[in-house]
C-alpha cells in the first residue's frame, strides 16, 4: 500500500511541475499573435497557428541565438526565459492550433 500512495504522490508532483503550454502561450504570446496563433505578430511575422512543434521549437531556439527575422529583437528576450520544457509544452500547443 505505501508504494502505490507513494507512486501516486510522485505523478502528482510531476504533473503539478509540468509546463502548462497553454499559460505560457496566454503570458507570453498572445499579446502578438493573438488567439490560438491566428495573427501575424505585429503584422511582420507569419501565422504560426498549426506549425509542426519541432518548426516552433527550431524557430525559437534560433531567437535564443540571435537568429531570424524582423522579430528577433523582440523574441530573444520571451525566448531566452522559457524551459525546454516550457518550449515543448508551448510548441505542441502552437501544433494544436488548427
Amino acid at each position: 500500500m505505501k508504494k502505490v500512495v507513494c507512486l501516486l504522490i510522485s505523478v502528482a508532483a510531476v504533473s503539478l511541475m509540468a509546463a502548462d503550454g497553454e499559460a505560457i502561450y496566454k503570458s507570453k504570446c498572445f499579446s502578438c499573435h493573438g488567439e490560438k496563433a491566428s495573427k501575424p505578430a505585429l503584422n511582420k511575422s507569419q501565422i504560426i497557428a498549426g506549425w509542426d512543434a519541432s518548426k516552433t521549437i527550431a524557430s525559437i531556439n534560433g531567437y535564443k541565438n540571435g537568429e531570424g527575422g524582423a522579430m528577433k529583437g523582440i523574441m530573444k528576450p520571451i525566448a531566452a526565459a522559457l524551459s525546454e520544457d516550457d518550449l515543448k509544452a508551448v510548441a505542441t500547443v502552437i501544433a494544436s492550433y488548427k
